[in-house]
């Protein structure tokens, strides 16, 4: 098991991509973050007080999008690149950290920067077993074969729990999590075969309106404490489409029904304090809209990361 993490270091990873999809804008997220003071922000949360703070910058990554017609997987070779090179980042930053009581901070960026920060931690922290706690209004659990798009933005967690091409796999360096350590939360929005892929598969699902009750809250909680008996630390991944569409968030593809930032940082809070540490926690999708609070939706992820972060 990993040290308690109660005087640790976060390490902040930026992945300036939207190589995943079909329209550019989130491989900016990083910069605009930085440049709005969101490590200000995160210092200024009581639960991350004293925290020591490394911006390790971010991965190399230029064009950050390129326009691709692939009706299977848009920029395959771009991103089988990518993912190697954001792993080996995640990886240097956290050796530069020091010690098993660091832990990380990326900031998407699409949401195949999840696939390639797991990939990350475990290169510097070999054996580890993670389990993965997905929120997202969507399933991310497509492959090349069932994908109705191309979008391997559309496909990260299924890559993460070991399925789809064998490059993009190996590229994440997957399998990187069992799927029976492994939960969807928040998901509304998915594709009948993705669906059915998850429902088969040993994935737990809790949607958004479950997550609205405390019932549902507590079916959270329960599993989390379960899975965290079997595991070493969680891994957070946290597409802020998952938040309600009513918040004007500023993301890539905000969806209606979602979760509202109180329960969705109930849940990641009841997730941290399950008995094992988050190692890392993400935040991905963010992107500048006309109209868009991107100063609210960069204190929301502030509220998540210290949900997340802070020491049990």
């Amino acid at each position: 098991m990993l040290a308690g993490m109660t005087d640790r270091s976060i390490v902040i990873c930026g992945s300036p991509t939207a190589l995943g999809g079909h329209f550019g804008g989130m491989e900016r997220a990083p910069t605009l973050l930085r440049e709005l003071g969101l490590q200000d922000r995160l210092a200024a949360r009581p639960g991350l007080a004293g925290t020591t703070w490394l911006d390790h910058g971010d991965a190399e990554n230029d064009p950050g999008w390129v326009a691709d017609p692939d009706p299977r997987a848009k920029n395959l070779d771009r991103l089988v690149a990518y993912l190697g090179r954001l792993a080996a980042h995640v990886e240097s930053g956290l050796e530069q950290a020091d010690g098993d009581g660091s832990a990380l901070l990326v900031l998407g960026g699409d949401c195949t920067t999840h696939a390639g920060a797991m990939a990350g931690i475990r290169r510097v922290r070999p054996g580890i077993r993670l389990g993965l706690a997905w929120f997202d209004a969507h399933g991310d659990f497509n492959t090349p074969d069932t994908t109705p798009s191309g979008n391997v933005w559309g496909m990260p967690f299924a890559m993460a729990c070991g399925r789809g091409d064998e490059r993009l796999v190996a590229a994440a360096d997957g399998p990187s999590v069992r799927m029976l350590d492994a939960a969807l939360f928040g998901g509304q929005v998915l594709d009948e075969t993705e669906s059915r892929m998850l429902a088969a598969s040993g994935v737990a699902h809790f949607g958004a309106g479950m997550l609205a009750d405390p019932a549902g809250q507590a079916a959270a909680a329960a599993w989390a404490a379960k899975v965290a008996r079997r595991i070493d630390a969680w891994y957070m991944a946290f597409d802020m489409d998952a938040l309600d569409a009513d918040g004007n968030w500023a993301i890539a593809m905000p969806e209606a029904d979602g979760l509202t930032l109180d329960a969705a940082a109930l849940a990641v809070r009841a997730i941290a304090t399950s008995g094992v540490p988050v190692v890392g926690f993400g935040a991905t999708a963010i992107m500048d809209r006309e109209g868009a609070d991107l100063p609210g939706t960069m204190e929301a992820v502030a509220v998540l990361a210290e949900a997340a972060l802070a020491p049990a």
